[in-house]
């Protein structure tokens, strides 16, 4: 093939480069599955059993539930030396950070309770670890104790009393629940794809996960739910969202949250988030903070109707809310995004360890050539 004929992407849009049966994104008709179930089927089904159909391709038995929540349980405890370990990192280092350094210093189990096979329990087990560290990370930044899980209390009801010190109201530990869930997989994005890349070298699960991480880390994938809920904070009021919004498209500045790289319609996971946002941010702050992110979105709606074009929030930009009424911090948001991603992550490297092949892709080169250096001393 010759340099004219060749398909040149820099950033492969479009471009077939695998093929997977863990998800499905149909962004012309706005769906998303999980194994061929809808996206709107998954949200109230118990995260856990999520985490098992998403990695595996089928439900849990009743000996497998009760299994996979006592091993995350367990592994959900940091051990002296992790404690020991994350105490050496600044406690203002940003948790995407934090989280990316950390994965590859775990030391990983050699032994096997799942019977789902080395790498699938390597990584489940590194997933427990993440929500462990992500709490009693914030904690250290509180000067705060680090707190353990209780066996028997379901997951992420556990992690929200680890990171405040308190228990979690039914409907926090349910919102939670369902906002993982939802973010739980997305075929290839970003952040999923250098995993893949990673994995193709051979590395082991735990580089693959923390190349993940870091690129989810990045303002243009997993950190626009930070910078969504900052923008709203910096906006201040629902009535100043117009002028911010005419601002911002005048400077040709990106309004983070808005619009979605695979999706033409309403993101679906956005469609279940919005509402869940309005019923979970009660006071007043949340409230102001919420209807300016519809203020920030109908603005645009208006902006891009005008040039017969459509927008709608992401994923993202809604998330931001949930977490704000749930306490977790702004820069602990997209933190709370790997949490749920990773799963996804595991999924992905089981899929693409089965039939490995190392990604190489091809460069056009287009520099000049350069003089040859004078051999002749100066």
């Amino acid at each position: 093939m010759s340099a004219q004929e060749t398909i040149i992407s820099n950033d492969l849009a479009g471009i077939i480069v695998g093929e997977t049966a863990i998800s499905d994104v149909q962004g012309d008709i706005g769906l998303l599955s999980y194994r061929g179930i809808d996206i709107n089927e998954l949200v109230g089904v118990p995260f856990l059993h999520v985490v098992w159909m998403v990695l595996f391709g089928e439900w849990p038995d009743e000996q497998q539930k009760s299994r996979l929540k006592a091993f995350m349980c367990k592994h959900s405890r940091l051990t002296h030396a992790e404690i020991d370990l994350l105490k050496h990192i600044p406690r203002d280092l940003h948790p995407m950070l934090m989280l990316q350094g950390m994965v590859p210093l775990l030391t990983l189990p050699q032994e096997t309770s799942l019977d789902v096979g080395h790498a699938a329990e390597q990584g489940l087990f590194l997933a427990a670890k993440i929500s462990a560290l992500v709490a009693a990370h914030y904690r250290l930044s509180q000067n705060k104790v680090i707190l353990a899980p209780v066996p028997g209390k379901l997951f992420h009801e556990n992690f929200l009393t680890m990171f405040h010190g308190t228990e979690p109201s039914n409907e926090q530990r349910r919102m939670l629940d369902a906002a993982q869930i939802l973010q739980m997989e997305h075929s290839f994005n970003c952040g999923t794809f250098a995993g893949r890349v990673c994995a193709s070298s051979l590395a082991p699960i735990q580089s693959s996960i923390s190349a993940s991480i870091g690129t989810l880390f990045g303002k243009l994938h997993g950190g626009a739910d930070q910078a969504a809920l900052e923008m709203a904070i910096a906006i201040g009021s629902p009535e100043k969202a117009e002028a911010y919004v005419n601002e911002s498209l005048a400077n040709k500045e990106k309004i983070m949250g808005m619009g979605h790289r695979e999706y033409r319609t309403v993101d679906p996971r956005a469609k279940i988030l919005k509402p869940m946002a309005v019923e979970l941010c009660q006071d007043a702050e949340s409230k102001n903070l919420l209807a300016t992110l519809v203020a920030v979105e109908e603005a645009c709606q208006r902006a891009f109707a005008e040039k017969n074009k459509e927008i709608w929030a992401n994923v993202e930009f809604y998330k931001g809310a949930v977490f704000h009424s749930l306490g977790i911090p702004t820069h602990f948001f997209t933190a709370m995004f790997a949490m749920a991603r990773v799963y996804g992550y595991i999924a992905h490297f089981l899929e693409f360890s089965r039939d490995s092949r190392l990604i190489r892709p091809r460069a056009l080169y287009v520099g000049n050539k350069v003089e040859k250096h004078s051999k002749s001393a100066a």
